[in-house]
């Protein structure tokens, strides 16, 4: 390790333990979407405290800068929680009532704090070279997210390359994932409901049956998808929920299921909500019921510049040596860091968080973009189980990750 990385990583343990504070703190105190203030004034303090020129948004998230450049470097983190219970026994557990840090995002906030003392010291000694600025944004967990707000606030203006981290359950403490070209998929949340006259059970022909009907989408809606788009863009409906009736011999006269649609190619993704719309009509068509699609296009592919990559690469190398750097396979996660990457190059990496020699977490089956609440104005709907992690397993080496060790 060269004498500028040495210094970088003295910076860092300098700040080891306000960086573990905070994380701890930034935990025990999570904040839903858009509701991300005291998380804000924590942030806010500690960077403007190492000399960063910080501005608040309007409605939530912060931006800071620090050099000077033309075309400079941007670092994302995201600020808000889950609505779902802690249920660990950590003494910083949550003390908000279902409400928790499960996706990492206290982690996430704190690493690049924790890179902001790293830059300021570089900056100090005049061996900053160029500008960089950070964004911490809200709202990651909603659809289509916070991301689209912080680009209408022109946060990327000047910006020539944009980098983030998400924290990785199957990959060990102290390593890197790494991935060229998509990372993440496509996100979408789909509502069908059907509406039909009703009636009685033994006398279908004389009604709607809504419920088969509701049934056909459930089992149709994937088939037909698999034959009218190309199964190389990797599309997948998952229902989460559906409602229907409520007695065993009356066919009801409304029912609905929602769903995600996840998309691992960004072509297909622009076309698939067409699709499916004309598919669900023409699925309930034979049944004598009406069908509604409320389609909400969520997030895009996280697609990684391959630049990008191979500076993190040399970066990750040259800290920790080769051996800290794992190639990651494509998630059928969402993660609304794709909007930045359309506008400019950049990348994002995977912070592994296993302990090392444990067994691979089940709990990556709930991976983040899983199932999102639809809006910020719906609290109860959309939820989704913790990500990163089984809801009653401890957090294994949480500070760790912060620190860098």
């Amino acid at each position: 390790m060269d004498a500028a990385l040495a210094g970088i990583a003295s910076v860092v343990e300098k700040h080891r333990d306000d960086l573990v504070d905070l994380r701890r703190d930034l935990h025990r105190h999570p904040e839903l979407s858009w509701q991300e203030q005291r998380t804000m004034d924590r942030v806010g303090e500690a960077l403007q405290r190492a000399g960063w020129t910080v501005r608040a948004l309007p409605r939530s998230g912060l931006v800071a800068d620090l050099g000077e450049g033309e075309a400079g470097v941007a670092l994302r983190a995201d600020l808000d929680a889950l609505p779902v219970q802690d249920l660990t026994e950590d003494p910083w557990s949550s003390a908000v009532p279902g409400v928790a840090h499960a996706c990492g995002h206290d982690v996430h906030t704190t690493a690049v704090v924790g890179a902001a003392h790293a830059l300021a010291d570089l900056h100090g000694r005049g061996a900053l070279p160029g500008r960089v600025r950070l964004l911490f944004q809200p709202a990651e967990e909603v659809m289509p997210g916070g991301a689209k707000y912080l680009l209408s606030e022109d946060a990327l203006d000047g910006i020539g390359r944009i980098f983030a981290l998400h924290c990785e359950p199957a990959v060990d403490v102290g390593t890197v994932g790494l991935r060229r070209g998509p990372l993440t998929s496509a996100a979408d949340l789909i509502e069908v409901r059907l509406d039909g006259d009703g009636g009685h059970t033994s006398r279908p022909h004389l009604t709607g049956d809504l419920t088969f009907a509701l049934a056909k989408v459930i089992s149709e809606l994937p088939a037909v998808l698999s034959r009218r788009m190309d199964p190389r863009a990797g599309v997948s409906v998952v229902w989460g929920l559906v409602r229907a009736g409520a007695a065993a011999n009356v066919i009801p006269d409304r029912g609905l299921v929602t769903g995600t649609v996840r998309i691992l190619d960004a072509e297909a993704w622009a076309g698939c909500e067409a699709v499916v719309r004309s598919a669900v009509l023409d699925i309930v068509r034979p049944y004598g019921v009406t069908a509604n699609v409320d389609y909400l296009q969520g997030v895009p592919p996280v697609v990684n510049d391959a630049v990008s990559v191979q500076i993190l690469r040399e970066t990750v190398t040259a800290f920790w040596g080769v051996r800290k750097v794992v190639e990651v396979p494509q998630s059928l996660g969402g993660e609304d860091f794709g909007w930045y990457l359309t506008q400019v190059p950049g990348a994002m990496f995977r912070l592994g968080t296993r302990t090392p020699g444990a067994p691979p977490s089940t709990s990556t089956r709930a991976t983040c973009g899983s199932t999102r609440r639809r809006s910020e104005s719906e609290p109860g709907s959309w939820r989704r189980r913790p990500c990163g992690r089984s809801p009653r397993r401890r957090r294994p080496a949480g500070d760790l990750l912060v620190t860098g060790a």
